[in-house]
């Protein structure tokens, strides 16, 4: 790389990564703590690419991509932010930013964007004046989660909110399908005009599709469950996507079945398809982004108490309890069992048996096991294939940054490892004999992924 980056972050040790890094890769790096000393440099032409945290001691990042527009235009930004919600996204996109990361951040992947900025930069023609002033906008949606999985959807909203190419998306009932086309709806171009969500029970007859964009005018169009409506109406869909008439809408469709394998399976036309699927985004099922969990319930016991519900938190123990359940009903099931919780729970905090008899049995979770090893294996390694499909998709046109081998890698052995230690109760030569490695070997995995063991009570 060969450039000048402006590094704005209010902590020293990523003010510090970031300026080695870059040295590194060839940059002269200017680094500050400050706004003020970033919007100086700006103003006197220094930097070709600026990376800026969000919530800073002397003010707001997103808020300073206006005036660096005005004063630098074409000056590449791109923010990190530890504020991960749907919003950071969606306001750096509104506010012109090349990039927006969450953090903490894959250093590779900040590399390659800012290599892809620089090189921008070189070529780019000086851009645009900035959008026209926003309307009011809503500045909590229920959108909330800083898993990878989620950050990249959010990511992926951003850049399509204000195309007109159609979008499908998918995921399993309860995840927020509705909820995203909404959002992208509520942030677009088209937020003034109607957003209008249609059923098989709309299309039933051949004046449908003429009743709906009566509706609509110029919209948002969501055909929510496409796969569940008939062939016959589905016809119809592509008929009115082809000759839409004077206000073209905004088409979006929700599905909970694998889009391809619905289209193979018949029940999905083919035609359909490849017209609604310009952007595909797949909302991650709750029990894939656990981590989410804790920020969610806090996010509907606020809401609880916000409306005049009294004031709940959740115990460690009871916390664990969800963390470990499957969700079949994914984020829509989690928010009703927090709201009954917050109503019947005996005291502030919210216990373990509070959340066990809130939940009742657990669902029969996918089976992994039972028969043969081979049997074992296969199922296994098909849910691992499914879920790499998704990161790979989330990526669209872009490969995942480099190292992704060791990554996927972490991922597996690090639940893995700590799993056994729980059942072993932090005994490391039962857990190493459960394994099948060397205790050494074992030591130093714990080590390297910076494990934490607890001497207790084997589960097993």
């Amino acid at each position: 790389m060969d450039g000048t980056v402006l590094v704005a972050d209010d902590d020293r040790t990523i003010r510090t990564v970031l300026t080695q890094a870059l040295t590194r890769a060839g940059c002269k790096v200017h680094a500050t703590s400050s706004l003020t000393t970033l919007m100086r440099w700006v103003g006197e032409g220094k930097g070709d690419v600026v990376i800026s945290d969000v919530v800073m001691p002397d003010g707001n990042g997103l808020e300073m991509l206006p005036k660096i527009a005005e004063d630098r235009p074409g000056l590449p930004v791109i923010v990190i932010s530890a504020q991960n919600t749907i919003m950071t996204a969606i306001k750096a996109a509104e506010a012109d930013a090349f990039d927006y990361l969450p953090k903490p951040f894959d250093l590779p992947d900040l590399m390659k964007r800012t290599a892809r900025a620089l090189d921008q930069r070189r070529r780019a023609d000086p851009a645009p004046a900035p959008a026209e002033e926003r309307g009011e906008q809503p500045s909590d949606l229920p959108l909330v989660g800083r898993t990878p999985a989620m950050q990249e959807l959010y990511r992926l909203v951003a850049r399509v909110m204000n195309t007109d190419i159609p979008v499908l998306v998918s995921g399993e009932s309860g995840s927020g399908k509705t909820l995203i086309a909404r959002a992208i709806h509520d942030f677009s171009d088209r937020r003034t005009l109607p957003f209008v969500s249609v059923s098989a029970s709309d299309l039933r007859d051949i004046e449908g599709p003429s009743r709906v964009l009566a509706r609509v005018r110029g919209g948002t169009l969501l055909f929510d469950e496409i796969g569940d409506i008939d062939p016959d109406a589905q016809a119809r869909i592509v008929r009115m996507m082809d000759n839409p008439g004077d206000h073209v809408p905004r088409f979006m469709a929700t599905t909970q079945a694998d889009p391809k394998r619905a289209m193979e399976a018949g029940t999905l036309r083919q035609d359909l398809y490849y017209r609604m699927s310009g952007a595909s985004l797949h909302v991650p099922a709750l029990r894939e982004r656990v981590d989410d969990i804790a920020l969610l319930a806090t996010h509907f016991l606020t809401q609880v108490e916000a409306q005049g519900g009294p004031r709940r938190r959740l115990s460690d123990d009871a916390l664990e309890m969800m963390r470990s359940y499957s969700w079949p009903g994914n984020v829509r099931q989690l928010e009703n069992a927090i709201r009954r919780l917050a109503l019947t729970a005996q005291a502030g905090e919210i216990s373990r048996a509070e959340v066990e008899a809130a939940l009742g049995s657990q669902p029969e979770a996918e089976q992994l096991g039972g028969g043969a090893d081979g049997e074992t294996t296969e199922q296994l390694s098909g849910s691992v294939a499914r879920h790499l499909r998704r990161y790979f998709d989330l990526h669209g046109n872009m490969l995942p940054p480099p190292g992704l081998y060791g990554r996927i890698l972490r991922e597996v052995e690090l639940p893995l490892i700590e799993i056994a230690l729980e059942a072993t109760g932090g005994n490391q030569a039962k857990c190493a004999d459960l394994l099948g490695i060397n205790r050494n070997t074992l030591r130093k995995k714990i080590n390297d992924l910076d494990i934490r063991v607890t001497r207790r009570r084997k589960l097993m």
